[in-house]
């Protein structure tokens, strides 16, 4: 139990047991608890009708059922397990990506960083947009091919991002220590490099989560997924075919644009404690603000006058 007071008591005074942050964590500890749980507590089968067409939520249809009779309840259990599984793929692959890219690119420098930087570019100045939405459009629907895509499209920014953290802190004195010791220089990008860049990158993979969830259903909702698989962007696709909106089923599209929203709101109050804790400023702002100071941390900082 000591232990117990002792893990919050440090959450607490790094942030981290702030309102938001507890809020954050409650809404996507609830969304994904229950979206992993969905092959033990969803009523029926997604993808059967167990119903009438677009009838209202009710004892027998929690959350009422689609205009092809299925239970929408077990489409946002089962769509959610998918669409959180894809994103967080997803986040995970454009963030290792972005930090192979970056840390070579800042430690070895020389062609290494001129080539890298350069494909960086070149990733950079491609609209996104309509890159992913031909790219998915040619290939085969699936979670593989939106992986594929928003990997391919999503890691560029990260790259330039993580990049100039890098070169930062490449020139401080503790990297010169390690070479000087004759340390490898992949051991030095892991060892040293990589556990200073931590909340940067985890700050980034938060970010990426997001937009990972909100590309996948988009590109679901017009169309370039697969129309067999229950998601959440599939759910609107399929809730816009049967023009629910005009039909007054608005359970249909509600459920999946709220799960969505939440994830993402979830995520947003958590990414402020991450950006907190990698930013002392924002710490010495938040404590201002806990004792009454109405003046930012900024401003407290004495002048140096250049003579």
């Amino acid at each position: 139990m000591k232990r117990f007071h002792m893990f919050f008591d440090t959450l607490r005074r790094n942030g981290l047991g702030s309102v938001p942050v507890m809020l954050g964590s409650i809404i996507l500890a609830v969304l994904v608890g229950s979206c992993l749980l969905a092959p033990l507590i969803a009523p029926y089968d997604p993808r059967r009708a167990t119903g009438g067409i677009n009838e209202p939520p009710s004892l027998a249809h929690l959350f009422g059922t689609t205009g092809q009779g299925q239970d929408v309840l077990s489409q946002f259990l089962y769509g959610g397990l998918n669409a959180l599984t894809v994103s967080f793929i997803i986040a995970i692959l454009t963030t290792i990506l972005a930090l192979i890219v970056a840390l070579a690119s800042a430690y070895f420098r020389g062609w290494v960083d001129d080539v890298l930087t350069l494909v960086t570019n070149v990733f950079l100045v491609i609209p996104g947009l309509p890159l992913v939405v031909v790219l998915a459009a040619f290939l085969p629907p699936g979670s593989v091919t939106i992986v594929a895509v928003l990997t391919l499209t999503g890691w560029a920014f990260g790259a330039r991002l993580f990049r100039s953290q890098a070169l930062s802190l490449r020139e401080r004195e503790f990297i010169a220590a390690a070479e000087d010791v004759g340390e490898s220089r992949w051991r030095i990008v892991m060892i040293e490099l990589l556990p200073n860049m931590g909340s940067v990158v985890a700050a980034y993979f938060v970010n990426q989560v997001v937009f990972a969830i909100t590309a996948q259903a988009s590109l679901e909702f017009l169309g370039l997924g697969d129309g067999g698989q229950v998601t959440w962007g599939t759910m609107l696709y399929w809730a816009q075919n049967s023009s629910a909106l005009v039909r007054g089923a608005w359970w249909t599209f509600v459920v999946p644009g709220m799960a969505i929203a939440l994830t993402a709101f979830s995520l947003a109050l958590l990414n402020n404690a991450v950006d907190e804790l990698g930013n002392p400023r924002l710490k010495a702002d938040r404590q201002l603000a806990k004792v009454g100071a109405r003046r930012k941390s900024a401003s407290l900082i004495t002048p140096v006058l250049k003579k």
